[in-house]
């Protein structure tokens, strides 16, 4: 194996390859224009940037915009938010839609299956401010259900308006995501659980393993490789804890725990015309997921588990 040479390509494969290249090369030009050519603003991160200037013309301050985000007690805090409800999302995102996809597949009523996967499909395609409207109407003070129920059951005296408490903030927006892509986030599930062999689940039933059983011993073991993967994806955007609901669903209340990285970045970037600020903590986000996505795959990839590269 220490002997093993890499296959080195030739021109000869590159043009057995030609109709394939030919169909990705407008693909690659779109990114080329649209991801990579305007990287190029990554330098005003580097400027004491003033609109309006020739490039030329910048002053160039080398690191200092990155000396004053790590030092500003308002970018800790903002990441701190950003890190918290990152998390929240990504736990409650595996578990809620892992936990959907095992119980619908076990749905053997073909229609009902059917239905219950357009209706969980459906909040998906709602926009955020659809969507904050409604968490806003459930979780009213005199006429939410969730404030109805609660204190119908004894477990508060009186209703609670639960968007002037930090301490709600996070869950709120946690189980909003939750509910809003629970049923999308569970098709990739749903179709490596229709790649499982019916024999397995034969051979389990026929020696006594109930549906719990086989759910634990079959289903999930048979779509772990797809777990890691989107683990991976998903940790590399940990930093991407959202903008729309924080911004919707944020007030003077609770802004200490509502603001993320990317009202930061439009706070400083256009309402305080500071550009080279916002650009340094996009860049910091930016080079954050690619560590993190590295790192994540090089754990999988030394577990033995499947990895992105």
């Amino acid at each position: 194996m220490l002997g093993k040479k890499k296959k080195k390509y030739t021109w000869e494969d590159i043009k057995k390859q030609k109709e394939l290249i030919f169909l990705a090369l407008p693909f690659v030009i779109f990114a080329m224009i649209f991801y990579y050519l305007p990287l190029t603003g990554w330098t005003m991160a580097f400027q004491n940037f003033k609109p309006g200037k020739d490039f030329f013309d910048q002053i160039w301050v080398g690191f200092d915009q990155f000396k004053f985000l790590f030092s500003d007690n308002t970018f800790l805090q903002v990441l701190r938010n950003t890190l918290g409800m990152s998390l929240i999302n990504l736990v409650l995102g595996f578990v809620f839609s892992i936990g959907f996809a095992l119980l619908l597949n076990e749905v053997r009523f073909l229609r009902a299956k059917k239905f219950i996967q357009t209706i969980s499909y459906l909040p998906h395609f709602l926009s955020w401010i659809v969507v904050t409207g409604l968490v806003r109407d459930v979780l009213a003070v005199e006429t939410g259900i969730i404030n109805q129920i609660l204190v119908g059951l004894g477990i508060f005296d009186t209703p609670v308006n639960f968007f002037a408490h930090t301490k709600y903030f996070w869950w709120i927006v946690g189980f909003s995501n939750v509910w809003k892509s629970t049923g999308w986030g569970s098709i990739i599930y749903l179709s490596a659980m229709t790649a499982i062999s019916p024999e397995l689940y034969e051979a389990a039933q026929v020696d006594g393993a109930n549906r719990f059983q086989r759910m634990l011993k079959i289903t999930l073991p048979s779509i772990k490789p797809t777990i890691f993967i989107l683990l991976i994806i998903n940790i590399g955007n940990v930093l991407n804890a959202g903008f729309e609901v924080q911004y919707l669903l944020g007030n003077g209340l609770v802004q200490s725990v509502s603001q993320t990285i990317d009202i930061f970045v439009l706070k400083y970037g256009i309402s305080l015309n500071n550009y080279s600020l916002a650009t340094a903590a996009g860049i910091f986000k930016s080079a954050i997921s690619i560590i993190l996505i590295v790192l994540a795959n090089r754990i999988a990839k030394a577990a033995g588990e499947e990895r992105l590269f």
